[in-house]
């Protein structure tokens, strides 16, 4: 999917260590109704990166950035204080692109080469992480 930053990804860390990112996309729909009017419709998504993957994004992404997610869906599932069972998705991401111009980062680096920049997480952790 292809989406801007919610917020500046949220960093932290599994017990054993391993890096986590957490951040929200943004993807917009666009259509006319009936009558030709345009309607716009945003779609939040919930990602999730590990390892390398959530150090280069920690290091480089930030709200409003554009960029490219592939990654794989999971779904849990917990039960509140209440005893209600509540649900969350989210994208555990195997594969970032980031596509704005690479002086749009967190970091004082600048370039003027402006094609997108690709990172690939080889695997995430298959157990569920507590946040």
């Amino acid at each position: 999917m292809i989406g801007r930053l919610g917020k500046d990804p949220d960093v932290r860390y599994t017990p054993d260590g391993t890096m986590v990112t957490n951040f929200t996309l943004a993807t917009d729909e666009q259509r006319k109704d009936k009558n030709g009017e345009k309607i716009q419709k945003t779609e939040w998504h919930r990602i999730v990166t590990f390892g390398k993957l959530a150090e280069i994004c920690g290091n480089y992404l930030v709200k409003g950035k554009l960029v490219f997610v592939e990654g794989r869906i999971q779904t849990n599932s917990w039960e509140d204080k209440d005893g209600v069972k509540r649900y969350t998705t989210e994208i555990i991401a195997s594969n970032m692109q980031m596509l704005d111009s690479k002086g749009q980062n967190k970091t004082s680096e600048s370039s003027s080469d402006s094609a997108p920049e690709s990172f690939n997480n080889g695997s995430a952790p298959v157990e569920d992480v507590p946040f």
